[in-house]
């Protein structure tokens, strides 16, 4: 895969990275083997970035990755973390104290002195807005603890206020196939201001896997059978926020049209990375087949009529329902 500029971070990074979640347990059980595996099939098939949080199994999945990184001290990887909800959402904890002991614990975690990007995981609004919050960051970069920040939000207006900040190296969005509103503004506006663009959930938590039927079931832990409605948090992050039923159907329309030799999550994940301001794309992966599959459309040539399916799809399917949402 040929690499990007991860934003003010100048660092270069595959467009297909390996999002982690999945290894804290959120999406059902993952061994340290599969989740070792899963890092070596993303790595021997080019990737060079992995997406983590803190909170992914209470520091299981960066444990996992600071592990897999002290085996394999020779690979050119960036590791991005995210922390702020080891405590309750509210302005009043995100401080610099507070700050520091998350950053220290991810330290420790993932076996870094230095974090090569940590980002807010999700913070209100008003945090977003706060300018002690951004002097707070800029010390843990001048301490050396960290060498960038950035901010994962679920809206556009969240993206927007946190791609003004000078000292923003990057910013984390849903964009897939079934989210499109991060193209009207978000992206143009990263593009101008030199931050890159991280795309999270971009197969909408599997739907465009191509492999559910609105018969499939998801076990107990799994988010995609408790968070449907957001019951535990933010609806958006469970299958884009779109009803399920209607993604069923929505990913089989998507897939029928493809070429036969095309797989509809390569597809979409070549969809995305398409997308003019979009540094790459961190799908999970529970097995090496999947992360070796994700990572094949970081090369997958351009598809005729693609981008006009997904804008068909999301106009048909979600525009009315998700797009003033998020």
């Amino acid at each position: 895969m040929q690499s990007r500029t991860l934003g003010r971070t100048g660092r270069e990074v595959s467009p297909i990275g390996l999002g982690t979640w999945q290894f804290g347990g959120d999406w059902g059980p993952v061994s340290d083997a599969d989740a070792n595996a899963v890092m070596d099939a993303s790595v021997e098939s080019g990737v060079t970035l992995f997406d983590t949080a803190d909170v992914y199994g209470d520091g299981r999945s960066e444990q996992l990755i600071g592990a897999w990184r002290a085996s394999n001290p020779d690979v050119p990887l960036t590791v991005t973390t995210k922390m702020g909800r080891r405590a309750e959402q509210v302005p009043s904890n995100y401080v610099a104290a507070n700050f520091r002991e998350w950053v220290d614990r991810s330290r420790t975690n993932l076996r870094q002195d230095t974090l090569d990007l940590v980002q807010l995981h999700c913070p209100p609004s008003e945090v977003i807005g706060d300018d002690a919050v951004y002097d707070a960051l800029d010390a843990l970069v001048a301490d050396g603890s960290v060498a960038a920040y950035g901010v994962s939000v679920e809206t556009a207006d969240q993206a927007l206020a946190a791609i003004a900040r000078p000292g923003v190296a990057s910013v984390q969005i849903i964009l897939n196939a079934f989210r499109l509103k991060p193209l009207d503004r978000v992206l143009p506006a990263a593009l101008e201001a030199g931050v890159g663009i991280l795309a999270r959930v971009p197969l909408a938590s599997g739907l465009l896997s191509g492999k559910y039927t609105t018969e499939t079931s998801f076990a107990e832990g799994d988010h995609r059978n408790y968070n449907r409605h957001g019951e535990a948090f933010d609806q958006g992050e469970t299958f884009s926020g779109v009803d399920y039923d209607d993604g069923v159907r929505a990913a089989q329309t998507f897939a029928a049209s493809l070429p036969d030799a095309v797989s509809v999550p390569q597809a979409a994940l070549a969809w995305v990375i398409a997308q003019d301001g979009v540094t790459a794309a961190i799908p999970g992966a529970r097995n090496p087949e999947q992360a070796r599959s994700n990572a094949a459309a970081g090369d997958l040539p351009p598809i005729e009529g693609l981008d006009a399916t997904v804008h068909d799809l999301y106009d048909t399917w979600f525009r009315a329902t998700v797009h003033d949402r998020w």
